[in-house]
């Protein structure tokens, strides 16, 4: 069962790290532009709702620790408590994604959505076209890895419930609490990249 463990483990960091290199190239395309045009990606922070963007980096934060509690729960195996702090995570990481929705509804309003209906009214609108292309592809990938977590954490649930969980088998938690935590870890990056830098 602990080789199992490791081998589970070890497979999950290797996917992990891929995932890095992954959300690594974006984030320095988007340095690289940000250093080339950083008048128009101020300017298109600015058009981010700073406080929507804090509430949803505090949910993250704390499906952080409804994650590790049940993981906790999980190697004690105490059925009950993994499938409440399951459920606390799956309502939370829903709660991110219904603000980010309603986040991306404003800016489709707004005329940010870049394409042809782009229509802010600057100078520099191409550029800052730029940005909300980095703005709307990470935050988008990274919505993506919300929702593949959030399917992972109902099939958790399912399991914990019929009680396949307990202090001698609980790898599956244990792994997708380390695919939710690097979900979570990649938007404590994007949000001050995105929403906090350029903003005086």
């Amino acid at each position: 069962m602990e080789q199992q463990l490791e081998a589970s483990t070890l497979g999950m960091w290797a996917f992990l790290i891929t995932e890095v290199l992954f959300f690594g190239g974006l984030f320095a395309g988007y340095l690289i532009y940000r250093t080339k045009f950083p008048e128009a990606f101020d300017l298109g922070s600015h058009e981010l709702d700073i406080k929507l963007g804090a509430i949803n980096t505090a949910v993250l934060i704390g499906s952080s620790l409804t994650m590790v509690l049940a993981v906790y729960f999980a190697q004690l195996g105490q059925r009950m408590k993994i499938v409440i702090f399951l459920f606390a995570t799956l309502v939370l990481g829903a709660t991110f994604l219904g603000i980010k929705a309603v986040e991306y509804s404003h800016k489709i309003h707004d005329g940010l959505l870049p394409g042809p209906g782009f229509a802010l009214d600057s100078p520099i609108a191409d550029q800052v076209r730029i940005f909300f292309s980095f703005y709307f592809s990470m935050t988008g990938l990274h919505a993506f890895h919300m929702i593949i977590g959030a399917g992972l954490l109902s099939w958790l649930m399912y399991n914990a419930w019929k009680g396949k969980y307990d202090s001698s088998y609980n790898t599956p938690v244990e792994l997708v609490g380390l695919y939710w935590h690097f979900v979570d870890i990649v938007w404590i990056f994007l949000f001050p990249l995105l929403y906090l830098i350029g903003r005086n």
